[in-house]
């Protein structure tokens, strides 16, 4: 990599049609990625896109009167102090709010790069050169922001956020929920029952520690394995059956961890009222994110723990 201040004007002109012509592509990524869920956001980047092609040809048009047709291959990566974005198609899925910043980023970062370049030269047409680059990033912020006014009106954005509300929780909470909810109630009956049947500590622990991994890793590879997400719309499978995997270890786990106080009946309240908090916790998820009544959804949850609850005290009585 070379440092900023090596370039020449020759360089620097390089330089920057191809960073405009990388940023012009990027957001025809985002365009391209968003139009399924947010076409109106989807518009705003094949704007700004246009806005980067007329930058390059402008960039070219003086590039090509000073030094000719050829120009060299001079990328962001080359050169030191660029922040070089993450290939759009290496994500799996775009946050929309996360796309909207980065290209403010983009465009505030090359902005600021070029002023702080034109302050360290000693050659007054490079400096007038990055004073003029930066004014147009400048510029096309402010466009972008205009675009933004005109094209993402208030009942397009409240769409799109309620498509971004129904895509996180479809996405992320759904199979995060159904791992709590299965590894919190599942390894309730094996845990009391070898608490009941033994009356130690130590071995209900091992008894509620390999519940809960098992649960785990079964609850993780059925959520990945159920469907690819080009269907339902569900995302990266590998992404859901980890959130559903762990969530399923964490809910075992927690009233489980009290087994490790040597004291059993200490160690056995302490796990009935994790139990309950669990119990609070997933109704308060089913409220506010699947839209559950709060009375129904407390009453579908402390039945159904109620139920492997009982279910785990009287086998271990047995």
């Amino acid at each position: 990599m070379r440092n900023f201040s090596e370039l020449s004007e020759r360089d620097v002109l390089a330089l920057a049609i191809s960073n405009e012509e990388e940023d012009g592509r990027i957001y025809l990524d985002f365009a391209d990625r968003l139009r399924a869920d947010y076409p109106a956001s989807a518009a705003i980047f094949t704007a700004m896109a246009a806005e980067e092609s007329e930058h390059r040809a402008r960039l070219f048009d003086i590039y090509r009167e000073r030094f000719g047709e050829h120009i060299p291959l001079i990328r962001r990566q080359d050169v030191r102090g660029f922040i070089t974005p993450k290939p759009i198609w290496q994500l799996p899925e775009l946050n929309l709010d996360q796309v909207r910043q980065q290209a403010q980023l983009m465009e505030a970062e090359a902005a600021r790069f070029y002023r702080q370049a034109a302050r360290r030269t000693t050659d007054a047409s490079v400096r007038q050169l990055l004073i003029d680059l930066a004014e147009a990033e400048v510029a096309h912020e402010h466009a972008a922001e205009r675009l933004t006014a005109t094209k993402l009106t208030d009942d397009a954005r409240a769409e799109e956020d309620e498509t971004a509300r129904r895509l996180f929780v479809l996405r992320y909470v759904q199979p995060g929920l159904v791992g709590l909810m299965d590894g919190s109630v599942s390894t309730l009956a094996p845990l009391f029952a070898a608490a009941f049947a033994t009356g130690h500590s130590w071995e209900t622990f091992l008894v509620g520690l390999a519940a809960s991994l098992g649960a785990g890793i079964s609850m993780g590879m059925a959520e990945g394995l159920s469907d690819n997400g080009s269907l339902t719309g569900r995302g990266a499978p590998w992404m859901r059956g980890l959130i559903c995997g762990v969530m399923t270890t964490l809910g075992g786990i927690f009233h489980t961890l009290p087994y490790l106080i040597p004291h059993f009946m200490t160690a056995t309240v302490l796990a009935v009222v994790v139990v309950v908090l669990e119990l609070a916790m997933i109704t308060w998820i089913r409220w506010r994110y699947m839209d559950s009544p709060p009375l129904s959804a407390a009453l579908q949850v402390g039945l159904g723990g109620a139920l492997v609850f009982a279910t785990g005290v009287l086998i271990g009585n047995s």
